[in-house]
């Protein structure tokens, strides 16, 4: 799989989010749950898997939709008022998901 300049955001912009979900409230199992879930997402993505090959459009469509959950998950239930790094994390993922859908293979 060539590295065009999308596919080097959707790595960027993912590690972020995970590092980002593993640093917040560590101990918390739904934040660093979340963090792993991007970075499994992250590897089925690119690795060269053949279950991953073969339903790269599910595992894109997976990535996507998990990833606007969280955001919707944060709008219900996030700290009121927004934190500044809630805000960053969601401009980072709302990112993200415009760079996998923008991503053509």
């Amino acid at each position: 799989m060539k590295l065009t300049p999308y596919r080097i955001a959707i790595i960027v912009l993912t590690l972020a989010t995970a590092l980002i979900h593993f640093s917040l409230l560590f101990p918390d199992t739904l934040f660093i749950l979340n963090g792993l879930g991007y970075l499994a997402l992250l590897v089925a993505y690119f690795a060269p898997l053949p279950l991953a090959r073969q339903n790269h459009r599910m595992v894109k469509i997976g990535f996507v939709v998990y990833t606007v959950i969280t955001i919707l998950a944060w709008v219900a239930i996030g700290s009121n008022p927004p934190t500044l790094l809630g805000l960053i994390t969601k401009i980072i993922e709302v990112l993200l998901v415009i760079c996998i859908l923008s991503d053509k293979e």
